[in-house]
């Protein structure tokens, strides 16, 4: 069992299971009778599994399709009036192991033209309905990011905002019933006093609040800004475009509602002249389990604070530090503030290194427990270094084990517990002064992830990015975070495999798996329902909602951690170890740490031109000239003009070296280089490129023998004369 696997079991037997009322799937063609009030994923699936929402009309369009044949199958895409418009035969791929199915997969990427209504039809089957369009993700991208202000605590949530079936009062502010998160106290023996804990974002679906799974959820909310910033296509993230009240303020919405949590995450430390000052509390949560299902104002158990640890002392540290980098622009009294907060949990984590939550601390909320915390050591040394530029972090960075290990990215991808992977992607993806070796070794770490996220997807018959093993508690999260790996080598190399490979996950988790199930309620012809959760309760009680769109369940788990999949499950294909039931904490609960990378690849999908769903293509020329040369080395000057009809707005210009030359720094564009392949990014300022206009940029690189130019540029994936 992975790592990952054992740290993701943090949910406890619980009392009371309700009549089952969901739909069971096992090996993915049969459905169990649904009882009255059953969700939509309780109709008979089709063999022909597609992504539900539908494809961009520039990215890949696979389908996968479940059958004993062992030839191939004709498939015919037919349009809403079932006129066929294209056509073509599948690939066989025979037994899939992960899903116990034997698949063949369609493959109808040519097609290139918009619309709705799209159906897949192979061997006398058809698809559920689909579009093609280049705007395929715009809802999704705002749904998902609001499932955070769903869950935020201590806030009323307004019907203006989410609608009237949504609206709750404020949790845990201290109105009866509830004890509230103003002044909590501490478990026996912890500590002395209270603390106000307020605000922050509930976990998952109970009313816990904890410091680890909050901050990697808010530093995948704030990295998915900051990479749109860096591509130049943060506008669909800006002010007044989220569902947020803070809209409107001139800030970025989608950092408003970071700032929520990170609130929380710096009152969760430990004040000056208090033991353990600087750490961080590692949790706080009612003190049995809370019942269900309960709105959270109705919640009348005491709150209690758990010991602070290691652990989340450096998940605030990193969290914090990445905040004052990227929030000053906008607030730079509160970015002073985040660093003051990082630099104090630093030095306490220095002085307690190995303070571990226990994994015995399981009563009323998830243990999190996490004995190896020298990953979280890693990550929050390169977010302090990324944010100051000091040598103290960039010491413990290049001291870390972590930073030249071969398991930063693990099969199983990164996750609350397994950190070190955050560190890679600062440092591959945030100027630093690292010696050059160094950054093109971390850049190189993180294609090298992504190739084998991909050369597993090619080997699958639904193309999913984790391995045969790797379906345990949260495998949609796990899922969602390759795809993150996937779309930043894509963004350090230029290569669209990388980017069709991160579409594809979202391929999975909409529809195209072993299931015939979209995992993200209201995005689907067939989607989740039931997810386990306190108030989206539909499945309890007819009064309350089921759970907003845009809210990603769990996910097929084959350790059949709750008395419901060990009722209904035994026996399933890891990759159909799911049940959309409510009582099935297990495979179906909602947390913010799936969430988070969800809504950051439906940021990334989302970006498009008008001409579609892939980078922007342009027509362009390239002058390469060497200004300088010297005997070891050399600078020169770049010029890319755009030569086609329409602006480019957000450039990356690609070429190779012929003769192993190697770049060492640049001016007026971030350049990267991975083997003898270099990708330029424009600055903030040089982003648009009018028709007829031109972007200049230089570089200064070392060469060794011959110092030839580089014959072929691309301009976005499309090359230049």
């Amino acid at each position: 069992m992975p790592r990952t696997t054992a740290s993701l079991l943090r949910r406890p037997p619980r009392l009371s299971a309700a009549l089952l009322t969901g739909a069971l799937f096992i090996g993915g063609l049969a459905a169990a009778p649904a009882a009255t009030g059953a969700s939509a994923a309780s109709a008979a699936t089709t063999a022909v599994r597609v992504n539900q929402v539908g494809y961009l009309p520039d990215g890949p369009k696979r389908a996968s399709v479940v059958t004993t044949t062992a030839q191939a199958l004709t498939w015919q895409l037919r349009n809403a009036s079932g006129t066929v418009v294209a056509s073509g035969s599948t690939v066989p791929r025979g037994a899939d192991a992960p899903s116990g199915q034997s698949v063949q997969v369609a493959d109808f990427s040519s097609y290139r033209s918009t619309g709705t209504g799209y159906v897949l039809a192979v061997d006398g089957g058809s698809s559920a309905p689909f579009d093609i369009r280049a705007d395929l993700y715009d809802a999704l991208r705002s749904d998902a990011m609001a499932f955070f202000h769903h869950q935020r605590s201590g806030i009323a949530i307004d019907a203006s905002l989410v609608g009237s079936a949504y609206a709750r009062p404020a949790g845990h502010l201290g109105i009866a019933p509830n004890k509230g998160d103003t002044s909590v106290p501490c478990q026996a023996s912890v500590c002395d006093g209270t603390q106000d804990v307020r605000g922050g974002w509930y976990d998952a679906g109970d009313h816990g609040k904890y410091v680890v799974n909050g901050g990697i959820s808010t530093w995948l909310v704030v990295n998915s800004f900051e990479r749109a910033k860096r591509a130049g296509k943060e506008a669909p993230l800006g002010d007044s475009t989220l569902r947020v009240p803070e809209r409107g303020n001139g800030v970025p919405d989608v950092l408003d509602e970071a700032r929520w949590e990170l609130d929380f995450l710096m009152r969760m430390q430990v004040p000056e002249g208090k033991p353990y000052a600087g750490m961080a509390f590692h949790k706080i949560h009612d003190a049995a389990w809370t019942g269900m299902p309960l709105r959270p104002d109705q919640d009348a158990q005491p709150r209690e604070l758990h010991r602070p640890s290691t652990a989340a002392t450096l998940n605030l540290a990193a969290v914090a530090a990445q905040c004052a980098r990227v929030y000053r622009p906008y607030d730079s009294a509160y970015a002073d503030r985040c660093l003051s907060s990082a630099r104090r949990a630093w030095t306490a984590a220095r002085a307690n290194p190995a303070l571990y939550a226990p994994d015995s601390d399981s009563t009323g909320g998830g243990a999190y427990g996490d004995t190896r915390v020298t990953d979280e050591f890693y990550w929050a040394a390169a977010e302090l270094y990324a944010a100051s530029g000091e040598s103290t972090y960039r010491d413990a960075v290049t001291s870390s084990s972590w930073h030249t290990s071969a398991d930063a990215f693990s099969p199983y991808g990164f996750g609350w517990a397994d950190t070190a992977a955050l560190g890679r992607l600062v440092l591959a993806t945030v100027p630093n002064g690292l010696p050059a070796a160094d950054a093109a070794r971390i850049r190189s770490s993180v294609t090298a992830a992504a190739d084998g996220y991909l050369a597993r997807m090619a080997a699958q018959g639904y193309a999913v990015p984790v391995p045969a093993d790797g379906y345990f508690w949260g495998s949609n999260g796990e899922v969602a975070n390759d795809a993150v790996v996937m779309a930043v080598a894509g963004e350090l190399t230029g290569d669209a495999r990388y980017r069709a490979g991160a579409l594809e996950t979202m391929d999975y988790l909409l529809g195209r798996n072993a299931l015939g199930l979209s995992y993200v309620t209201g995005h689907g012809e067939m989607s989740s329902q039931n997810q386990h959760h306190r108030f989206w309760a539909h499945q309890l009680d007819p009064a309350l909602p089921h759970p907003p769109a845009g809210s990603l369940a769990g996910g097929p788990n084959s350790a059949l951690q709750d008395p419901i999949a060990v009722e209904k499950l035994t026996g399933c294909a890891p990759a159909a170890c799911y049940i959309d039931h409510i009582d099935s904490y297990s495979t179906n609960e909602v947390a913010v740490n799936w969430n988070a990378p969800l809504a950051w690849l439906a940021a990334y999908a989302a970006e498009r031109t008008s001409t579609g769903g892939e980078p922007p293509t342009a027509t362009c020329a390239v002058t390469y000239t060497v200004s300088n040369a010297w005997s070891t080395g050399f600078t020169a000057n770049v010029t890319v003009k755009n030569t086609g009809p329409t602006a480019v707005d957000g450039w990356q210009l690609t070429w190779t070296y012929p003769d192993g030359q190697r770049v060492t720094s640049a001016w007026n564009a971030t350049v990267t280089q991975n083997g003898t392949a270099v990708s330029a990014r424009n600055a903030d300022w040089n982003h648009a490129i009018a028709p007829g206009a031109t972007a200049s940029f230089g570089v200064q690189a070392t060469y060794s023998g011959s110092n030839p130019s580089p014959t072929a540029f691309a301009l976005n994936g499309s090359a230049c004369a």
